[in-house]
């Protein structure tokens, strides 16, 4: 019986704040603020559930800041996104069976 409601709960956490918006907020958004802070939600979460991750996949943590180190600079070259993924996975490798 405690497996039904945590069931219940799981799903109502997972789905109230999917839906209340919606029943919440019939006219259009107008603030600017609002606006973006909504653009960027997705970002920052992905990036949160991402990074944590990234230190952990490899074994090797040392190996896991250098590349992370590499592909933050390689973004802010604007290098594409497919390339820095490519070259993350290989350095990854090639780095924790060195270091």
């Amino acid at each position: 019986m405690t497996l039904v409601y945590i069931l219940i709960i799981t799903f109502l956490v997972s789905y109230i704040p999917r839906v209340l918006p919606l029943v919440l907020i019939r006219k259009p958004i107008k603030s600017r603020f609002i606006k973006s802070f909504i653009y960027y939600v997705p970002s920052a979460v992905l990036a949160t559930m991402t990074f944590p991750a990234i230190f952990y996949s490899t074994g090797n943590q040392m190996a896991a800041m250098i590349t992370s180190a590499i592909v933050v600079v390689l973004s802010f070259f604007k290098v594409p996104a497919e390339a820095i993924i490519v070259i993350s996975i290989v350095l990854a490798f090639v780095l924790s069976l060195f270091v």
